[in-house]
């Protein structure tokens, strides 16, 4: 029995010896969970304080961005009916480049004929002789008579009105008649 009892008082020797060894190592441990603990309540506390106000902030951005953004698609398509404005302006200054294009060159084309026509010798109104010989001469006038009339015509320097060159067909023949 003595020996169950130094055998006993060694286990509990050796079990305090052990306890001993855990509770010396165990306070450096207790030591850096309270400071991470102390860190965890100090952080808690920053975000509760900074929290609210980093998140609006962060909203407020969020807001300006979409103003932002409207305003850009806003501007975008501002621009692009400008660019449309000046597509059609262009297009307008196109079409009346060209309608002054032919405008002065059909100016051009009736002075040249203007000139052309002030430069040759003023046509002769044709007497209905002239136009249908062949009904006059089958009625009752004699041929000389026909004649003589013709050569009355030729002598006479008549100025021919724009009515009269109208009633001849579109301006008449500009060109002299040469028979």
């Amino acid at each position: 029995m003595s020996e169950a009892i130094f055998l006993l008082g060694l286990s509990f020797l050796l079990v305090v010896v052990c306890l001993t060894i855990l509770l010396l190592t165990a306070i450096p441990a207790f030591q850096e969970l309270a400071k991470a603990a102390n860190s965890i309540i100090r952080l808690a506390d920053t975000l509760t304080r900074e929290l609210p106000a980093t998140l609006e902030a962060i909203r407020m951005t969020g807001l300006e961005l979409s103003e932002l953004s409207d305003e850009l698609n806003q501007g975008a398509k501002s621009a692009g009916e400008a660019v449309k404005q000046v597509n059609d302006g262009i297009k307008g200054v196109r079409q009346g480049a060209s309608n002054a294009t032919i405008a002065t060159k059909s100016a051009f084309a009736g002075l040249k004929a203007g000139l052309k026509s002030l430069g040759r010798p003023r046509r002769q109104k044709r007497s209905p002789s002239d136009l249908y010989p062949e009904n006059l001469r089958s009625s009752n006038l004699p041929s000389e008579d026909l004649d003589k009339s013709e050569d009355n015509m030729t002598r006479q320097n008549r100025l021919v009105t724009p009515d009269e060159m109208r009633s001849e067909g579109f301006m008449g023949d500009l060109t002299p008649d040469e028979d």
